[in-house]
């Protein structure tokens, strides 16, 4: 269900930039796109992390402790172009491009999550950045905890924007269904060959099979809800998108949080020649090896996790109380008893839960995300 709302019917959204200092950007993904501006004050460098790789990183500069930012799947780092700079009054704030998008080089592997994570430790390394703080919005949760568990001594704590879920922290009691189905289907191999096994039996009978039939039923329930979405939820006409400047209306208009940078608009969309928005920019393939996910149990560094739930779904939705309602109830369910895995899970957890907070929180509540992330990180011992 999370990764279905998030990424399903919840679209890109950024924030206003409103700075002064501007500089010209170049997408690798269009050459040939036109030049167009980024006014948000930070310093850009490429930083090479694997064999003709190389990650571009922003710098937003400041004092203090260091923090860095990894952006959601299908974003860049240019997604805090307005965030990063509020947060460098208190801190050296660092933004991460990861491999495939925007900047940053696009090889045809090296997309899990171990190897984006390794490609953060890289550029950490190289920048020579002390123990910093790191801070995941959405997808980054997976590169957040793998490197938090397999080298928690090279950061000082991790901070989970909506990115606590199942793909960051696996909870054995509710499940995950991109984990739990391989581990079933291994298990009923293995008891085709040995049917007398007593011990899968009862472990599948006991455990797994239980469980599996619980996120069949949650997966049916949300199909449901899903189809009574409205069309209008399709996304933006032929007119919202005869310039970038239309689209960043239309998302102001149908999303909630903040009206789209126009910067990030051109890094996930191409442009026509007649200055129109094109498609969605093409992902990166990713291999089978690739698409596998890491199980995280523990996360053993100081953690914060801000969950919007449940989340705010946008007008359309609104529109039609009683879907939302159902779809509120359904998915609060479930980030609830997330949260309260994780609370386990890292003990020493501060877990936050905002209701009817859209996705891009660090947008739509700057401000409260900024009051929490300072609460905690000037809370982490030096």
């Amino acid at each position: 269900m999370r990764q279905i709302t998030r990424f399903g019917f919840l679209c890109l959204i950024g924030g206003v930039p409103g700075f002064i200092v501007a500089q010209a950007i170049t997408t690798s993904a269009d050459k040939s796109a036109s030049t167009f501006y980024d006014p948000s004050p930070h310093r850009v460098q490429m930083v090479t992390v694997d064999k003709d790789v190389q990650l571009e990183v922003l710098d937003w500069g400041g004092t203090g402790r260091p923090v860095v930012l990894l952006a959601g799947s299908g974003n860049t780092a240019h997604i805090y172009d307005d965030f990063g700079p509020k947060l460098a009054q208190t801190y050296h704030v660092y933004g991460i491009t990861r491999r495939g998008f925007g900047a940053s080089s696009s090889p045809a592997s090296g997309y899990s999550a171990r190897r984006q994570a390794d490609d953060v430790l890289e550029v950490i390394a190289a920048l020579k950045i002390n123990r910093p703080v790191l801070v995941g919005h959405s997808f980054a949760g997976q590169e957040l905890s793998s490197v938090a568990t397999r080298f928690p001594d090279k950061i000082a704590g991790a901070v989970y924007l909506d990115a606590a879920y199942g793909y960051a922290f696996y909870d054995p009691l509710f499940g995950s269904m991109e984990f739990d189905l391989p581990e079933l289907q291994d298990m009923l191999e293995q008891l085709s060959k040995s049917q007398n096994d007593a011990k899968l039996i009862d472990k599948l009978l006991q455990s797994d099979l239980s469980r599996f039939n619980r996120e069949l039923q949650r997966k049916k329930q949300f199909a449901e809800l899903i189809s009574q979405v409205p069309a209008d939820r399709a996304g933006p006409s032929a007119t919202d998108r005869a310039s970038f400047a239309a689209l960043g209306a239309w998302y102001a208009q149908n999303m909630v949080g903040g009206i789209p940078p126009e910067v990030e608009l051109h890094l996930s969309f191409e442009s026509n020649p007649d200055g129109s928005v094109g498609k969605l920019r093409s992902h990166p393939p990713v291999s089978s090896q690739d698409s596998k996910w890491e199980k995280f149990e523990k996360i053993p560094v100081p953690v914060l996790a801000i969950f919007a739930c449940p989340p705010d779904y946008g007008p359309a939705i609104d529109r039609n109380s009683a879907l939302r309602e159902k779809l509120e109830a359904f998915d609060a369910a479930g980030c609830q008893a997330q949260a309260k895995a994780l609370e386990k899970g890292a003990p020493s957890a501060r877990v936050v839960l905002w209701p009817r907070t859209y996705h891009y929180l660090f947008i739509a509540r700057r401000d409260d995300v900024l009051n929490e992330m300072r609460s905690f990180v000037d809370r982490l011992p030096q």
